[in-house]
């Protein structure tokens, strides 16, 4: 398997080597946005890419969108594309050494950019990150997708005992809005963190 590094990643985005960005924001995430009406709600994007459900937010009026990704190229993307977004809600860190907390943190094709080994830990992360109401939504490949490389996929069964242990599962469904290339192959997730012991 690759060493899944921030070069490694920067490379990626440099070369326009990744094939799950579409280009705008997908439809479950998009349609689920559109319902939310706090417009100061604390939202993080880990693992954001190009972001374009951040630029959706920030479109829609949201004052608190944070993008966090630890390679450079695709936060000087997010600049250029939306000039008005604010400097130091773009963050590049480290997701597994970020300390915060958010109302809201969407999940999008991070999950499954990351090494299946730190699974556990990016469920021990998210806890962190939320605060004790908040919510981690957003999408899951139910597909097996690859093991030696990026996109790496799973199951519902996987992810329910995964993360059963800090949050409660609201939402594990698969999507009827799929984008067509996606159809059968994701959940949509809503999970609240279980109280910190």
């Amino acid at each position: 398997m690759k060493d899944l590094t921030a070069a490694y990643w920067n490379s990626r985005y440099l070369k326009n080597d990744f094939g799950w960005d579409i280009g705008y924001a997908s439809t479950p995430l998009k349609e689920y946005i559109l319902q939310l009406e706090n417009k100061e709600t604390l939202i993080l994007i880990p693992g954001a890419g190009n972001g374009y459900e951040a630029q959706l937010l920030v479109e829609l009026g949201f004052k608190n969108v944070y993008v966090l990704d630890f390679a450079q190229a695709p936060l000087e993307a997010i600049k250029k594309r939306i000039p008005d977004f604010p400097e130091k809600h773009l963050l590049q860190k480290d997701f597994f050494e970020y300390q915060g907390q958010f109302d809201l943190i969407i999940e999008q094709t991070f999950f499954c950019a990351i090494d299946p080994v730190l699974r556990k830990r990016y469920v021990d992360q998210m806890h962190q990150l939320l605060k004790p109401n908040g919510k981690l939504v957003g999408l899951l490949f139910n597909d097996p997708m690859n093991y030696d490389r990026p996109p790496f996929g799973g199951n519902e069964p996987e992810y329910r005992e995964l993360f059963s242990k800090r949050f409660d599962i609201k939402i594990m469904d698969p999507c009827y809005n799929s984008i067509k290339p996606r159809a059968g192959k994701e959940l949509f997730v809503i999970m609240q963190p279980k109280p910190h012991p």
